[in-house]
């Protein structure tokens, strides 16, 4: 629990996850427990093959621990079902991945629309006006009737991260958000996720080896091999 009664966000209680290939398990995150309040900055740090995909998989609800306790937003994602699960991201979660997960097909604006049309009952003039508020704030707004293929891959990570936002969802895990970003365009969707975090209460939780973002997270959690081995407190901004 929170100070003042409040549930945490997310709350692990001793949970490791097990993959199996063939005969041989591999342990990729080993009796974790830690919990995560609202309007945080979070990042998880360690080096590659550590656990941090893992990790925000299973926050995002994309994966199930093989043993301990899991429950984000209060909800023990172990009792979801498939079905379950999908509207459960839907409701509640951004996603901005590596490698941008746009759909090729639609336009730079029909994709940051895309969540709004599948999960929220809001009016098309709405929509419109949420979606060039998000593409000017990320500095988009001249390439919003452009196709992914036609935009640089800086551009599609701009355009992935106010996608991840268009819900005003409670949390939004990003893996290497920065990653094709230089540093002032790195900066400005950096401050439009402070701002959501303020104004929204947005948890975002980063799994990242940019200074960048490690110098801006309230909480680093250290990962290797699967433990988590150090848990850092920084100064608010």
């Amino acid at each position: 629990m929170e100070k003042g009664g409040f549930m945490s966000l997310i709350s692990c209680k001793e949970i490791s996850k097990i993959y199996k290939m063939g005969e041989v398990k591999i342990k990729a995150l080993n009796n974790i427990s830690l919990e995560i309040s609202k309007s945080q900055f979070i990042s998880f740090i360690g080096p590659s093959g550590s656990g941090k995909t893992t990790m925000l998989n299973l926050f995002g609800v994309l994966d199930k621990p093989t043993s301990g306790i899991l429950k984000v937003i209060d909800t023990d994602i172990s009792k979801l079902n498939y079905v379950e699960r999908a509207k459960f991201r839907g409701e509640h979660l951004g996603f901005i991945f590596q490698n941008f997960n746009l759909i090729p097909v639609l336009t730079v604006f029909e994709n940051i629309e895309y969540p709004l049309i599948m999960v929220k009952s809001i009016l098309p003039k709405e929509r419109k006006e949420k979606v060039l508020s998000l593409l000017d704030e990320v500095g988009m707004l001249d390439q919003k009737d452009k196709l992914i293929n036609q935009i640089s891959g800086g551009q599609k990570q701009r355009a992935a991260i106010a996608r991840a936002l268009t819900t005003n969802p409670k949390i939004v895990l990003a893996d290497e958000p920065t990653a094709n970003l230089d540093h002032k365009s790195a900066f400005k969707v950096m401050s439009l996720m402070r701002k959501s975090s303020h104004e929204i209460g947005t948890t975002f939780i980063f799994s990242t080896h940019d200074p960048k973002i490690v110098q801006e997270v309230d909480i680093i959690y250290t990962i290797e091999d699967g433990v988590l081995v150090n848990r850092e407190k920084r100064s608010k901004k």
